[in-house]
């Protein structure tokens, strides 16, 4: 398993999909997945501090959890299957099946660690060699110009994760 870090959600044009994007940590690829638009603002709620006046459903499971005794500590990106991502939410060492947008928008919430199975990244994965920051971020930018569901996912539509 590789660690991965949240470097956002995008919400790409025109098809109008959001998507999540992490990259691997001391490493060179990132891991786009498409997801749903009340997962990515709950990404993206999260990443940017906020808080809502009442839970939100990610707020509420990590309350039940807290409240019970119990930590999410880390969150494993497992399988790509037909363009299907799947993850498991890891609760006090047991596995617990989960979207990735979901097990993301927990992850986000309480600072669990994300990793990602190295055949996932070898599948999924887009490698953007290291450069100076200024050239990396102006390189990310670009791809998320020019990224689009279909390159990554075949059929009509992109599945929800």
């Amino acid at each position: 398993m590789r660690e991965l870090d949240l470097m956002g959600v995008r919400v790409e044009m025109p098809s109008n999909i959001p998507m999540v994007l992490l990259r691997e940590v001391g490493g060179h690829r990132y891991l786009p997945i498409w997801i749903g638009a009340n997962e990515a603002s709950s990404i993206a709620g999260a990443q940017e501090g906020l808080v809502p006046p009442r839970p939100l459903t990610h707020d509420l499971m990590l309350d039940v959890l807290n409240a019970l005794g119990h930590r999410l500590t880390e969150v494993h990106i497992t399988e790509l299957e037909e363009g299907v991502f799947r993850a498991n939410l890891i609760i006090d060492g047991v596995e617990v099946s989960s979207r990735p947008s979901d097990a993301i928008a927990l992850a986000v919430r309480n600072g669990a660690e994300i990793l990602c199975a190295e055949d996932v990244l070898d599948a999924a994965g887009i490698d953007v060699p290291e450069e100076e920051d200024d050239d990396e971020v102006e390189k990310f930018r670009e791809f998320l110009d020019h990224v689009n569901p279909d390159d990554f996912v075949t059929g009509d539509e992109p599945p929800e994760n």
